[in-house]
């Protein structure tokens, strides 16, 4: 679940270099880790600028280092969420990747996780390619290479920094989940695996006259700056290039697999002010929160949430109820997002000083809290301790999302259902170990048909999402 973000300068564009950073820093939410910018002049094969570092975008990328990247007009970014790769603190493992190719350099930023990468890494291994991370990421940029080096004597007379081809050929070789950023020394690519795993689109930023300035890639559209327009989002199995003469599609996998959107994008993942197959994040949050109302009978005094994500699914949950909603947690702002750190100390350390309690709303009320998802459980028990050591009456638990009981091996770190609460819990168990009085789910039905509602309404999409960690229904076989 990470984030990558890409520019592209459309003339003279002066303040590319800001526009990535600025653009890097809307997907902080996607992930904490650490870090990095790459960027080339359009110029020199053999060159590029980089940025890199653990922590914030705010602290790897600052005012005397951003200057490094005046003069780029191609800039690539990534926020790293780490999944596989054991040297996760080492300053190689940080993105983007960048790599010296026979056509020169290439940079890499990927959001995913490969299925197979175990097997990948051997056959890379094995062809005598040497690794300096154990990271999908890196695989994928030397198979990259790999596909440059047995093309590059065909490419006599031709566009160089095209390797619409070789990312092609790359592509066949690779399973899910991926979207990618690839940087040459003129252009950029912006490619989605064909299941379309992981959210990926383009836009255009535009001058106060209307004129195109620069030419985007992103996780997320709320990454997008106000006088951008959102132009398309990258289809499974879409090649997309970016260059200063602008935006076009060059390659189109025939789709012989189905669609496996990650649905959790909408859980969780994804901002609020984004758009996703056509839709609105909060919409869908505000339709998931309505559902589970129409599947519950509780009577309560408030409807709560816990901040931020699941606001959404709590006003939708009051408004379809008619149970008023007040607020009762306060979330530090300067406290990241606990379920993305990588490890239980961490992530409890975040949860004791990320929420305060709101006294005078809650004091002998009969709360419904309202939160997008339990996967661990560490935040929910501490939470309904802290309502009732301020008074609750009583407080009942209502996830907008189905019980997650199965790992992920496509992006969110989840390598087995051992940390699973609800894969070692009864929902009885669950609501006697989090001290709540009640606790219910959204159904599996129920959150496939809040995020399918709006999609149906777009002819520009397909349904097709992947529910995996809710059901342990996998898109493809798993390499252990």
């Amino acid at each position: 679940m990470c984030g990558i973000f890409g520019c592209v300068a459309a003339g003279n564009y002066e303040n590319l270099n800001i526009l990535a950073a600025n653009g890097l820093a809307s997907l902080q939410h996607r992930g904490t880790e650490s870090s990095g910018l790459v960027g080339s002049d359009g110029v020199s094969r053999d060159h590029v600028e980089i940025i890199k570092g653990h922590g914030l975008v705010r602290d790897v990328i600052t005012e005397d280092n951003i200057s490094r990247m005046n003069g780029q007009t191609i800039i690539i970014g990534h926020n790293r969420y780490s999944t596989a790769g054991k040297k996760k603190s080492g300053i190689n493992c940080v993105q983007p990747f960048v790599v010296y190719t026979a056509m020169g350099t290439v940079a890499i930023a990927h959001n995913g996780e490969l299925v197979d990468a175990k097997q990948k890494r051997k056959e890379v291994l094995h062809e005598g390619v040497g690794l300096s991370t154990d990271t999908d990421s890196e695989l994928i940029a030397q198979m990259i290479a790999k596909a440059i080096a047995l093309n590059v004597k065909c490419k006599h007379g031709q566009d160089i920094g095209d390797i619409t081809r070789e990312l092609a050929v790359t592509m066949s070789a690779l399973n899910m989940s991926y979207s990618l950023l690839v940087m040459t020394f003129d252009r950029l690519y912006a490619i989605r695996d064909p299941f379309g795993n992981r959210p990926l689109c383009v836009g255009t930023v535009f001058s106060s006259e209307g004129k195109p300035e620069a030419y985007i890639a992103s996780s997320e559209s709320c990454a997008f700056p106000a006088t951008a327009k959102l132009d398309f989002e990258v289809r499974p199995g879409e090649i997309v290039e970016l260059s200063s003469n602008g935006i076009k599609s060059v390659w189109q996998m025939k789709p012989n697999t189905p669609l496996a959107m990650c649905i959790f994008e909408y859980v969780y993942f994804a901002r609020n002010d984004s758009e996703i197959e056509g839709q609105q994040v909060q919409t869908v949050r505000e339709e998931c929160g309505r559902t589970m109302a129409l599947e519950d009978d509780l009577e309560a005094d408030i409807v709560g949430n816990v901040p931020d994500s699941s606001l959404s699914a709590a006003i939708g949950y009051s408004s379809q109820s008619g149970i008023a909603y007040e607020p009762v947690l306060h979330r530090n702002s300067y406290v990241g997002r606990s379920f993305i750190q990588p490890n239980d100390e961490m992530r409890q350390n975040a949860i004791n000083m990320k929420f305060g309690v709101l006294k005078k709303k809650i004091q002998n009320q009969r709360i419904v809290l309202v939160d997008d998802s339990i996967v661990r459980g560490n935040t929910m028990r501490t939470l309904v301790k802290m309502l009732r050591d301020a008074g609750a009456k009583e407080v009942h638990l209502r996830i907008a999302s189905p019980p997650v009981k199965f790992p992920c091996f496509m992006g969110i770190n989840i390598p087995t259902n051992l940390e699973l609460i609800a894969a070692q819990m009864t929902v009885p168990e669950i609501c006697k170990f989090v001290g709540a009085d009640s606790v219910r789910y959204l159904s599996v039905d129920g959150l496939i048909s809040s995020v399918q509602k709006g999609i149906e309404r777009s002819a520009n999409f397909s349904p097709g999402h992947c529910t995996a960690c809710l059901t342990g229904k996998y898109p493809v076989p798993i390499d252990l």
